[in-house]
């Protein structure tokens, strides 16, 4: 177990949360939420360890095991792979030192001996002799293919070290794992197989995520950083988003009489006890869920942006025809042969083991770059906005505050409604005289998207939205894009975003492509059987 105790942060007079107490047990997932900027990351370091609180302690069982994943994708560069995952196990892995040392010596004493044979007893009980195996299978789940194992790290890329370190941070089943965003970076498989891991895993897990799927999946209880306090809610991410909307409307129906609101409630956990034999521990959650009361489900301070994309025309029948497109990079296929046409309401997510693969499309779809053969063709009714996943070029070294940078794009150059429109977008007040060359990666993407919605186009092309977005602004974005009248061509690595938005899924193999209309369930279940 580990546990809060009085925990406060405080920087200069601001404080980052106050008075903390919590106990995080044994066989349990908490997922930490927050908005940005509510301490999030920095909560799991003072549990680790590397940031010091300005009141109180954390406490752990005595002999219990605490891992991180490690943030320092440069860290082992000197080391290989698999000896860099079992050093995740800081006892285990000086043993394994120690022992090498003592068997290389010319001189073996006697008391050399004696030492080996303690260090053999327990290695034998850490599960030494596994290690290799362990590590091995943890690396392969998280797709770091065998031929990699013996590699050094610093010839891997940045996506597969960090696949490496999360490997680190799980092996050996420490007694405490502390994640934070452990799946960026992850391919769908990874994920999949990471969700499995999770949970399957008896002992405690605190996670930061913004992946909604994968906090329904593993989590058994939210840390809600808000009000300046950390709260602990049971249940997965859906059952505090829906419970906290429901203290909402609650607490604003002042004339309901309280027995009726006692109803409202007890439907409500009925509902979600209902789905929990869906996740682990689902016997004592169900139970955990019926004890609740009305003032345990609290209302949110959250704000989400309004995100309503509006095309100024409806397009005809032809949207876009691609005919045997090819596109090579550095000698190695990207895509062969594609061959697609675009149908009216269409919302196609593009999916692929190679992340430049749906990034090229989507350059050669709205020409920043050319194929190597093959052709496309828009239609002529048909105008379209892209988000790229590389936005850099819109803000470095732009000097425009915010209402300047957005009237560019804007057909009304009134700055009331430039404001306006910034306002629904969270920018308000001062912020809206902010520089856009120092705003941070989640204020790139809402200016981004302001962008788009100014533009009326009847084809929108999204290549990973979500990222660097908090869960509300990507909540936000998910059910613009649902309520979309356009066509839409997307990509993204956020499960629920996909499964909720795409109707039909296309996946870009080196040889060509898989085109199936259906839902992203439906195409993960046809592509297991």
């Amino acid at each position: 177990m580990i546990s809060a105790n009085n925990i406060s942060l405080r920087f200069g007079k601001r404080a980052l949360f106050e008075d903390v107490n919590l106990k995080f047990t044994h066989g349990n997932c908490y997922g930490v939420i927050g908005a940005n900027g509510a301490g999030k990351s920095t909560f799991l370091k003072i549990l680790s360890g590397e940031v010091e609180p300005s009141t109180g302690s954390i406490d752990i069982t005595p002999g219990e095991r605490l891992a991180v994943l490690k943030q320092d994708h440069f860290a082992y560069d000197e080391h290989p792979v698999l000896q860099t995952v079992i050093m995740g196990h800081e006892r285990l892995y000086s043993i394994m030192v120690e022992k090498e040392a003592l068997y290389s010596k010319a001189d073996f004493s006697d008391e050399d001996g004696m030492r080996v044979s303690e260090l053999e007893g327990e290695f034998a009980d850490l599960n030494g002799w596994e290690a290799e195996t362990e590590a091995a299978k943890l690396l392969n789940g998280l797709g770091i293919p065998v031929e990699l194992h013996e590699q050094q790290m610093a010839s891997l890329s940045g996506d597969e070290k960090v696949r490496v370190l999360l490997a680190q941070a799980l092996f050996g089943s420490p007694d405490i794992l502390l994640l934070d965003e452990p799946t960026n970076h992850l391919d769908v498989a990874s994920i999949a197989w990471l969700e499995e891991f999770l949970a399957n895993f008896d002992n405690t897990v605190i996670v930061v995520s913004h992946d909604r799927h994968f906090l329904n999946q593993v989590c058994t209880h939210m840390v809600d950083i808000d009000f300046g306090k950390i709260q602990l809610f049971v249940g997965n991410y859906d059952f505090w988003l829906e419970s906290s909307e429901l203290a909402l409307k609650l607490a604003r129906d002042a004339n309901k009489k309280i027995e009726e609101k006692i109803k409202d409630l007890q439907a409500f956990v009925q509902r979600f006890s209902a789905n929990a034999s869906k996740s682990r521990q689902a016997t004592s959650r169900k139970k955990t869920l019926e004890k609740l009361t009305l003032e345990d489900i609290k209302p949110s301070s959250r704000k989400y942006p309004y995100i309503a994309f509006k095309p100024d025309r409806t397009a005809g029948d032809e949207l876009l025809f691609v005919e045997e497109l090819s596109k090579s990079l550095e000698g190695q296929p990207v895509f062969q042969n594609m061959t697609f046409r675009l149908e009216k309401g269409d919302k196609i997510a593009f999916i692929s083991e190679d992340n430049m693969a749906h990034s090229v499309l989507f350059d050669i779809l709205t020409g920043k770059t050319q194929a190597d053969s093959g052709q496309f063709k828009w239609g002529i009714t048909t105008t379209q906005a892209y988000f790229p996943k590389d936005n850099n070029e819109f803000f470095d070294g732009v000097e425009l505050n915010l209402v300047e940078w957005l009237r560019q794009f804007s057909r009304d150059p009134d700055e009331t409604f430039i404001r306006g429109f910034l306002g629904r977008m969270l920018f308000s007040g001062e912020e809206t005289q902010k520089s856009v060359s120092v705003l941070s990666g989640g204020e790139k993407v809402r200016c981004m998207l302001s962008r788009m919605m100014l533009s009326g186009a009847n084809v929108l092309l999204l290549d990973e939205p979500t990222n660097h977005l908090d869960l509300e602004s990507i909540t936000a974005l998910n059910n613009g894009l649902i309520n979309y009248e356009g066509t839409i061509l997307f990509a993204s690595h956020d499960h629920q975003f996909v499964q909720t938005i795409a109707n039909r899924i296309i996946e870009i193999t080196p040889s060509g492509i898989i085109d199936k209309r259906m839902s992203y369930d439906e195409y993960l279940e046809s592509k297991k059987a």
